[in-house]
């Protein structure tokens, strides 16, 4: 196996801990301990790390989610030898900078000028070349008026933006960031994002990203490693990746609504429930704006015949509707003639941004209501390339609408 184009190599990884033990600092709490740990077995093991094999190539921005709990951190922690694995063994080529916590190899009675200097040292860097960047760290991290104060008196957004600049600036190899960014305000964590993608395509190193922030990271990612219970579940293209992760947010993708009481109507035909699929006609839970997707509506019809019916479908937003959809309106019309059956609405290009949104349902049979159910459930939505440009939308952008630009010279 060549390696020329490889920057971290991950065999068998595994890392556990001890729960219930705690560190005792005299002979009164050492006796104490055992005595408790001998009655009481409060002593329990906790692997956050199970047989983790993963290579990551150079240049690439690798995002690693799961939900809380499952290993993320550790796993930085030990890439950054902050600690060590119980098992298994890493490979890593080129140096590594780590931004995991607020504060993270600052020291607090430095200032802000100094701590650069003791980064930039660590990293092995020489002092004519951490004073090359020095104004250009200082200009990115924003806190010109603060660069020589004692970093102990920065708030935890100063200590962000400094030790990002400071990460990002002094060329590591191998940049590892956590979910630390999400600290920092809007307008930084777009200069962030901004830097991120430069330090990968134009100077070729290696960007490891923690974040729950699902748009970020599928602008900025194309490879994502997903992590449930100190496991890998899926590993490559970031959009099924984020798929999968989504996935085990949900309890269910089938909305049951027969138990629902709140519903008005002559019952002739009534929901029992609605789903939704992808172009390929899986259930899924989550959609990205721009997917094509099928609000699938199930039914059953009480006498199995039924001329002239309506099936109708709202989506709201904080309350709001933004979108209403009925066969009549398609010039679809239906007539029923089973018992049963799923009446399903094709939505080509989502257009909405991201956030989660409620269905009301609505069916009329011959012009009296059958089924009316307000609040019948919600779903996710997140960004995605719509215009498939690579740039996600953002709520200010509001509805999205499939369109192309022209231009013509006149003479």
């Amino acid at each position: 196996m060549s390696l020329n184009n490889k920057s971290i190599i991950i065999n068998n990884i595994s890392k556990k801990f001890s729960l219930g033990i705690k560190r005792n600092d005299s002979l009164r709490e050492t006796i104490t301990h055992l005595i408790k740990f001998k009655y009481n077995s409060p002593y329990k093991e906790f692997w956050a790390l199970k047989n983790i094999d993963l290579e990551i190539d150079k240049g690439d921005i690798v995002a690693i989610i799961g939900k809380n709990g499952s290993g993320k951190s550790t796993l930085l922690k030990i890439l950054s030898k902050i600690t060590k694995p119980t098992t298994g063994k890493i490979e890593i080529y080129g140096k590594i900078s780590s931004l995991l916590e607020v504060g993270t190899g600052f020291h607090p009675e430095l200032t802000g000028r100094e701590n650069i200097f003791l980064n930039g040292s660590i990293l092995g860097m020489k002092k004519n070349e951490i004073k090359a960047k020095l104004d250009e760290i200082i200009a990115f991290a924003g806190i010109e008026n603060f660069i020589d104060t004692p970093v102990k008196r920065y708030s935890s957004g100063m200590y962000v933006r400094l030790a990002f600049a400071v990460s990002a600036h002094l060329e590591p190899d191998i940049l590892i960031i956590d979910e630390v960014l999400a600290v920092g305000d809007a307008e930084f964590q777009r200069k962030c994002i901004g830097k991120l993608e430069t330090v990968s395509k134009s100077d070729g190193r290696t960007v490891l990203f923690v974040s729950h922030n699902m748009p970020v990271i599928q602008s900025l990612c194309k490879t994502g490693v997903h992590l449930k219970n100190g496991s890998i579940s899926t590993v490559g293209e970031i959009r099924s990746v984020i798929q999968d992760y989504l996935k085990t947010l949900s309890t269910s993708k089938n909305r049951n609504l027969l138990n629902i009481e709140e519903r008005i109507g002559n019952g002739k035909i009534y929901f029992e429930e609605w789903f939704i699929t992808n172009h390929e006609n899986e259930v899924i839970d989550t959609v990205f704006s721009g997917d094509e997707i099928n609000f699938n509506l199930k039914y059953n019809c009480k006498s199995g015949y039924e001329k002239n019916v309506l099936f109708w479908v709202q989506i709201l937003y904080n309350g709001y509707i933004i979108f209403t959809a009925h066969n009549q309106l398609t010039g679809d019309y239906f007539t029923i003639s089973s018992k049963s059956g799923i009446a399903t609405c094709k939505i080509y290009k989502v257009p909405f941004f991201s956030g989660i949104y409620s269905i009301r349902l609505l069916c009329v049979v011959n012009g009296e209501i059958a089924d009316y159910i307000e609040n019948a459930g919600e779903f996710q939505i997140e960004n995605g390339d719509f215009y498939k440009t690579g740039r996600l939308p953002q709520e200010k952008d509001g509805i999205l609408l499939e369109h192309h630009w022209f231009n013509n010279s006149i003479q």
